[in-house]
């Protein structure tokens, strides 16, 4: 089996804040607007770095979307930053209106994501999010697995031309992607091959994932774990593949049961490949507040879930 090496521990908002400071160096025509949270989402570098790029709209998010949108026509391209919850649910309205409906090459960036914000509680928590932007039209969704992965995905969406909504987090979690891997927009990676039980996560389930497929290979069942960082558009081939060999999956989300990932896997199966599935997210509730940890073991995102998880779906294969 596969080992991965622990390269660092840091946060995935950290990733954004490098990535959009080197994009913005090698494209002039990057800028990026911030909801009065420039240090949270690790903008103070690109703003100190350019102030003519930079735009502070303060706790205006709608109008930073509609900003946003106006400057695309300008040959912009606009990253826009503040919290998941603020993202996307605060403005779905001018989401769905000036950016997704027109394809304005807007990229909404949207940090403190899932049950990891933590201690901010409910009102902060989204998690529905994958849900409401993987719904609308030319949406892309990009749900990257650590610090290097959301560095290189904050880079690679500016040679992406539509809009695209780009979900990171809070905690400090372990760097496993290496520095210098590629991105691909819309192609899963498989990080560990297997052939009994196929587990597919995004974000930061994807390391819970491979602690998961290690214990399990320790009881002599191997599982293929996929990294799944594009939700929309999602790599069928990827899943279909590997789903023909094991005949079983498991997915694996910081977000609603409802509309994300697992909900995602399920359709193409269901049009392709019906075999059974377990779920890993949070399931028809809201958060609390809490830490980080406490949180993800609470509502069953863990690792302990995940091999419990896999267990019960390699019960359901029929003879």
């Amino acid at each position: 089996m596969k080992q991965f090496e622990i390269l660092g521990k840091k946060d995935t908002r950290s990733g954004f804040g490098e990535g959009l400071l080197e994009i913005g160096k090698k494209n002039p025509d990057v800028v990026a607007l911030c909801a009065d949270l420039t240090g949270s989402l690790k903008m103070d570098a690109f703003q100190k770095e350019f102030p003519d790029r930079f735009f502070q709209t303060g706790i205006a998010e709608a109008n930073m979307i509609g900003m946003a949108a106006g400057m695309t026509i300008g040959g912009k391209i606009p990253y826009t930053g503040t919290f998941a919850n603020f993202s996307t649910g605060r403005v779905y309205d001018q989401i769905r209106q000036s950016v997704a409906y027109s394809q304005k090459n807007v990229k909404i960036c949207a940090s403190h994501a899932g049950l990891t914000l933590g201690e901010d509680g409910a009102t902060h928590q989204i998690l529905e999010d994958v849900g409401m932007m993987r719904m609308l039209p030319h949406m892309t969704v990009i749900v990257p697995c650590d610090f290097n992965q959301t560095k290189q995905a904050t880079m690679a969406i500016a040679e992406y031309n539509g809009p695209v909504y780009l979900r990171f987090g809070r905690p400090v979690v372990p760097v496993f992607i290496q520095p210098d891997a590629k991105f691909t927009i819309g192609k899963a990676d498989v990080l560990i091959e297997g052939t009994d039980v196929t587990i597919i996560a995004c974000g930061h389930l994807v390391w819970k994932s491979i602690e998961a497929a290690r214990q399990l290979a320790e009881q002599g069942i191997h599982a293929e774990v996929i990294n799944m960082h594009t939700i929309k558009p999602l790599d069928e081939k990827a899943i279909l593949d590997s789903i023909s060999k094991t005949k079983c999956v498991v997915t694996a989300e910081e977000h609603m049961l409802n509309g994300g990932l697992g909900d995602a896997v399920a359709q193409v199966l269901a049009r392709h490949l019906p075999v059974p599935q377990e779920y890993i997210g949070v399931n028809d509730t809201f958060g609390e507040s809490g830490t980080p940890d406490e949180l993800m073991v609470k509502y069953g995102l863990d690792t302990p879930n995940i091999v419990e998880a896999t267990k019960k779906v390699l019960t359901r294969i029929k003879p």
